[in-house]
């Protein structure tokens, strides 16, 4: 929870006007089915990174996957995703997916060697600019 100021403000700043609030991720926190995890510089206790995770029946809906633009390319956000990974099978995850922006190639590359999918495509689904999202899986039956 003491998190949740520093996380909005960085989604804010990744992300504009598709940002979640402070509220949004303190009403995601109470929920039993979510887990949400962050990355930290010790030296400065900055906030550097964060993701959740929300059970929808055995599906895993991976949210707000942020890096800050100063920490990127360092394997932190492979790193927060493996361990979300795991926290949300200890919440009986079995499935996960995730959308993300067409053009956000980096980020694409790192689902697909985490061993998502991509299954989909939700036209027009962000906003600033407006952009198509892919829809990825890394189902249960793909798993090694």
């Amino acid at each position: 929870m003491e998190d949740c100021r520093r996380a909005a403000e960085l989604e804010s700043r990744i992300f504009g006007g598709d940002a979640w609030t402070e509220e949004d991720f303190r009403e995601s926190l109470c929920c039993d089915y979510a887990v949400y995890v962050v990355a930290r510089d010790g030296d400065e206790d900055r906030l550097t990174a964060c993701a959740g995770v929300r059970n929808m029946c055995g599906d895993g809906d991976i949210t707000n996957v942020m890096v800050d633009e100063a920490y990127r390319r360092r394997g932190i956000a492979e790193h927060l995703l493996r361990y979300l990974m795991k926290e949300g099978e200890a919440i009986g995850v079995r499935n996960f997916t995730l959308e993300v922006r067409r053009s956000n190639i980096p980020a694409i590359r790192l689902y697909e060697k985490l061993g998502f999918v991509s299954e989909g495509v939700r036209p027009g689904f962000y906003d600033a600019p407006k952009e198509d999202a892919f829809i990825f899986w890394k189902r249960e039956t793909d798993r090694v």
